[in-house]
């Protein structure tokens, strides 16, 4: 299995000069955690998590409801957020080395790149969703 046949495609994207009120509201929007972060020319310069956001903010968000209003973060860059040269994976690679890369590195998301292009973003639930898939099809129920 490679991460390509896990990873969430085509992923919510945020753009570097956005502020961190308009991510707090993509991620409320799409029930996510991560957003790849592109610059002016659409490069990949970036991730920014639930985490750094709330690190930026000073203060405890709950993370079951994300506020909604945008106040919120809203003189905050997301460049002064996120976390600048993430670690990237290829589609092609094995599952098990986004697994390790992510283990390795106390963090919970990697984008997905072919050459230079973004095309998508896996996660800690898209990893546990496809063991769940596999270990479904290694259980066998007697008839």
């Amino acid at each position: 299995m490679n991460v390509y046949d896990v990873m969430t495609r085509d992923p919510v994207i945020i753009h570097a000069n956005a502020s961190i009120a308009i991510a707090l509201r993509k991620m409320e929007e799409i029930g996510c955690h991560h957003l790849p972060v592109l610059s002016a020319e659409k490069h990949l310069i970036g991730i920014l998590s639930f985490g750094d956001c709330q690190l930026a903010l000073g203060k405890l968000l709950n993370s079951k409801k994300m506020p909604s209003y945008p106040s919120v973060g809203g003189n905050i860059s997301v460049t002064s957020a996120m976390t600048h040269a993430p670690i990237v994976i290829e589609a092609d690679a094995p599952a098990f080395e986004a697994a390790r890369l992510m283990l390795e590195n106390y963090i919970g998301c990697l984008p997905v790149m072919r050459g230079e292009t973004l095309i998508g973003i896996v996660t800690r639930s898209d990893l546990l969703v496809a063991f769940m898939a596999m270990s479904q099809k290694l259980i066998t129920i007697p008839k």
